[in-house]
């Protein structure tokens, strides 16, 4: 006999960009805040930090052309570049978890599974399906019955074993591609 441990709890999908990302922000803190905290002391009356009286002298002080400027300027490029690759790296987004932690399905093919289902039914003509988290949105043009329609889907659904609560909404209408 087994007993049903009840619903599976749903982790959030995280992007492997995650983790490079909070350690840039975590870089920028540190830096933003020793220099608001010296700003802040200057501004209130106390003396700068030699570190950044000696970092301004320099900096009036360096020509275009010198080795250190170069290589600040080449490391600003490399997090700039960085920063710019964790902005278009892909998401997870377009993931659905499945109850198995750690495996996931991607939402196109659940599309073209519940779109193959619906194509074999008699009377429909062309459907459109959109899959989101938790919401599944048919919309179909036809004769078919849209209740018998939306039994069938979901039953194709429930083969698979998606993590939480995915909702089934089938309508009529024009499709729009």
């Amino acid at each position: 006999m087994t007993v049903d441990q009840g619903p599976v709890p749903i982790r959030r999908l995280r992007s492997p960009r995650t983790g490079w990302t909070a350690l840039v922000v975590v870089a920028g803190l540190v830096v933003c805040g020793g220099l608001l905290y010296d700003a802040v002391a200057v501004r209130t009356g106390h003396r700068a930090r030699p570190w950044r009286a000696e970092t301004a002298h320099r900096l009036a002080t360096l020509h275009l052309d010198d080795p250190v400027v170069l290589i600040s300027a080449g490391v600003a490029v490399l997090i700039g570049a960085l920063l710019l690759g964790l902005a278009v790296a892909p998401g997870m987004r377009r993931w659905l978890p499945l109850r198995q932690p750690g495996a996931v399905i991607d939402r196109s093919g659940v599309a073209a599974l519940l779109a193959r289902r619906a194509d074999r039914l008699d009377g429909v003509s062309s459907l459109k399906v959109k899959v989101r988290r938790a919401r599944t949105t048919v919309t179909m043009a036809g004769t078919a019955d849209p209740a018998e329609v939306q039994r069938e889907l979901r039953a194709e659904l429930a083969r698979v074993p998606l993590a939480g609560e995915h909702r089934l909404d089938v309508r009529t209408g024009k499709v729009r591609r």
